[in-house]
């Protein structure tokens, strides 16, 4: 079975993979639209840019930015995920029809997030984290990344089933780019094998991500974020054989073909 494709919406003037040319909610809707035709199986839409320094919307904008496009979004017969760390805008989204929320915060930044995911009976995309944008990158140390990260996501799973969630319905994202250095996103990509050992579904989102421009140029020839497509698909080829549920990406056709490519290899004699 192949993984799924989780395609990004991100209603934000400040995204740093596209500029904010779907903030209008127009755009948003119309991007989702193409996403969907394009082969998405699930949208994912978020109102709160988290690339490293962003400052936080408030809640009121959060909402007006989002509830619009799920709402249409989810009349177009999408599958429509929730990128959101507040449980008034998780509750509202799904109040809207969205069927999962995609916490990267993994429930530690609103602690009324974990009982609403429990009371809605949906699924919780866990994503490990050390804090808000603002000042993530402060806390890029580890001894052993890829044990810590295992270790902080376990502790996730454990604080949220003690809130109530089903287990079945926590899904693991290691953060990619999210208070990580780039040997640390690299290192983390090698052994997914180490977290999709946990019996949990994971969710890796490489999509665009600053490691992707950095890899294989000199410092100020970098890819822009546009220009990571093909970086982008060869780690989820990658994480297509590592065994990863789904992907979440910017550019879907370009991921469909490198999952086709994954799964021709595997299927090999």
């Amino acid at each position: 079975m192949r993984p799924l494709v989780m395609g990004v919406v991100n209603v934000t003037p400040d995204s740093f993979s596209d500029g904010g040319v779907w903030f209008e909610p127009g755009a948003a809707i119309a991007r989702g639209r193409d996403l969907l035709a394009q082969g998405a199986d699930i949208i994912d839409v978020g109102g709160e840019s988290t690339r490293p320094g962003a400052l936080r919307p408030s809640v009121e904008e959060e909402l007006d930015r989002t509830i619009p496009v799920v709402e249409s979004l989810v009349g177009l017969g999408a599958v429509v995920s929730i990128d959101t760390m507040r449980a008034t805008v998780a509750a509202a989204a799904l109040d809207a029809g969205a069927s999962m929320v995609n916490d990267v915060s993994g429930g530690l930044a609103d602690p009324d997030m974990p009982g609403l995911v429990a009371e809605r009976h949906v699924d919780i995309v866990a994503m490990h984290w050390r804090g808000h944008a603002v000042d993530m990158q402060t806390r890029a140390v580890y001894g052993d990344v890829v044990a810590e990260v295992r270790a902080e996501l376990e502790g996730r799973i454990t604080a949220l089933v003690g809130a109530g969630v089903d287990e079945r319905r926590i899904i693991l994202d290691p953060g990619f780019g999210f208070a990580k250095t780039a040997e640390h996103n690299w290192t983390l990509l090698k052994h997914l094998d180490r977290l999709t050992g946990l019996g949990h579904r994971v969710l890796a989102g490489t999509s665009r991500k600053a490691f992707l421009g950095r890899v294989g140029r000199d410092a100020g020839h970098e890819r822009l974020p546009l220009q990571r497509d093909v970086a982008t698909a060869v780690t989820n080829a990658y994480a297509t054989l590592a065994g990863v549920w789904a992907v979440r990406v910017h550019d879907v056709p370009s991921t469909l073909d490198a999952i086709d490519v994954a799964r021709a290899i595997e299927a090999a004699p």
